[in-house]
């Protein structure tokens, strides 16, 4: 993500004939001495015979990847005078060298561009990877076909074409809300979710469309702007899922329930973004939420409140962002039948209760809104069949406007205000204390679950255009607690 500068210094001397790359280098990069020979070899240039020793400093940074192989072939021209050496420390260099000379496109490109244009240098890279480095503002790109492509333009002989930033999609296509028949309480509570950043838990018997709300969340939130773009598809660099197509969407990151910790989280013996980072500013959804391993659940508390995940090895260490929307989606017991009108549930109540006590209290207070799915009636199903429900758009606008009440108010969603915060923000009116107090009574309610539910109707307030924290908005968050209320 921050992209460190790699300097590659290429020192050739007398003795027998030899290629060392030192600076801690990966088996990736250790296998470039290979296609880097064979490149030069095959755009026919002179390999030196000479005892050839190559840096890459800093020499504590771990490198991996084959990257560098473009800059250790233009030293290596360089160094035996091939190449003139002035203006190269005009650019930076980058991309994958097949054993023709051919530039292959690399992972991180965005990022890589992105400090580079800082520090003011021009960026040469494959062309596959020039569209997604052109979207960074003011970035000056040079993409290339081939090692002799960049050596014709670093010799003045041909000049490269500079990137144009291409135009990214105007509108994002998602599936619509409208789709999506009945569930009226359902989409209210997606609603304020998405208004104010909250995380959801849904739970209800199957075929009830857990999983089609969970889909058609995204295009609700209100649209991306620049700075989340960049951050978005800086991470999904990093992984190699970036294309032009996906500017400005939202991610939405659905694993699969036998996911690692590693694989959600993130990390390695190299650390590299989960599925969490990859979700940043989008949402992840989680179907079958009981059904993950305990671990792997618990492992999402922590980025839950702070947005970030920092995943620590003996030898470095790794942050990456994690600011994204928790949906999650479960039945209420291990048939899924609980509460049907069919009846067929035959679960006794110590199976249900082992069931649900796969979410930990702890995870469970971290989950704004926790809501049923109930099943539709046939009546109810047939009735809607011939319904159009509320369109995505419609409810987007109402989504974006609460959005920027908040932003206007504290500069950020509701979701992340903190205790101080919450006091200064979401002070509610006399009768509304009074019943969150009961209600905290009743329910025992953590103190956690308290601001959590301050929060939800501080978004209500913020859809109703009110300032004030009513009794009904107090009431509503109250309701969306399902879990408490069980418990």
């Amino acid at each position: 993500m921050e992209a460190p500068l790699v300097t590659v210094e290429v020192h050739l001397s007398n003795g027998l004939p030899s290629f060392t790359i030192v600076g801690l280098p990966e088996t990736e990069v250790k296998e470039s001495k290979d296609r880097v020979r064979s490149a030069l070899l095959n755009s026919q240039f002179d390999f030196p015979a000479r005892r050839i020793t190559v840096n890459l400093a800093p020499a504590d940074l771990p490198k991996e990847g084959g990257r560098f192989d473009l800059p250790i072939a233009l030293g290596i021209l360089a160094a035996s005078g091939q190449l003139p050496s002035q203006g190269l420390d005009r650019f930076e260099f980058a991309g994958e060298l097949a054993l023709t000379g051919e530039l292959r496109p690399f992972r991180g490109a965005l990022a890589v561009t992105l400090t580079a244009s800082r520090d003011g240098r021009a960026f040469v890279l494959p062309q596959e990877n020039a569209a997604e480095a052109a979207l960074v503002e003011g970035a000056e790109v040079y993409p290339a076909h081939s090692l002799l492509a960049v050596c014709a333009h670093l010799a003045g002989h041909e000049t490269l074409p500079r990137q144009l930033t291409e135009e990214a999609p105007s509108v994002v296509a998602y599936p619509d809300f409208s789709e999506v028949k009945g569930q009226a309480q359902a989409k209210r509570a997606l609603e304020i979710a998405a208004a104010g950043g909250h995380s959801v838990l849904m739970s209800g018997p199957p075929g009830t469309g857990k999983s089609m709300l969970a889909a058609r969340f995204p295009g609700i939130l209100p649209p991306m702007t620049d700075a989340e773009a960049m951050e978005s598809a800086a991470v999904q660099s990093i992984n190699g899922s970036f294309s032009l197509g996906v500017w400005k969407r939202r991610p939405f990151r659905s694993p699969h329930h036998s996911a690692s910790s590693v694989a959600l989280v993130g990390g390695g013996s190299h650390p590299r973004p989960g599925e969490i980072s990859l979700a940043h500013h989008g949402v992840l959804f989680l179907d079958e939420l009981p059904e993950f391993p305990r671990p792997v659940l618990e492992a999402l508390r922590e980025p839950l409140e702070s947005g970030r995940v920092t995943i620590s090895r003996a030898a470095r260490q790794a942050d990456f962002p994690a600011r994204f929307q928790l949906l999650a989606a479960m039945n209420p017991c291990p048939c899924g039948y609980l509460g049907h009108p069919s009846g067929k549930c035959h679960c006794t109540p110590d199976q249900v209760q082992r069931y649900r006590g796969r979410l930990s209290g702890p995870l469970l207070d971290r989950i704004d809104i926790q809501i049923e799915v109930p099943s539709l009636s046939q009546d109810e199903l047939l009735g809607q069949a011939s319904a159009t429900g509320e369109s995505s758009d419609r409810i987007r606008q109402r989504v974006s406007d609460a959005r920027d009440r908040a932003l206007a108010r504290q500069g950020k969603t509701n979701a992340g205000l903190s205790p101080s915060e919450i006091e200064r923000h979401c002070t509610p009116e006399k009768a509304a204390e009074d019943l969150l107090r009961q209600a905290m009574a009743r329910l025992n309610l953590s103190a956690r679950a308290y601001h959590r539910i301050l929060k939800v109707a501080r978004t209500i307030a913020d859809l109703a255009h009110v300032d004030a924290i009513a009794s009904a908005h107090v009431a509503e968050a109250v309701h969306y607690r399902r879990f408490d209320q069980a418990g």
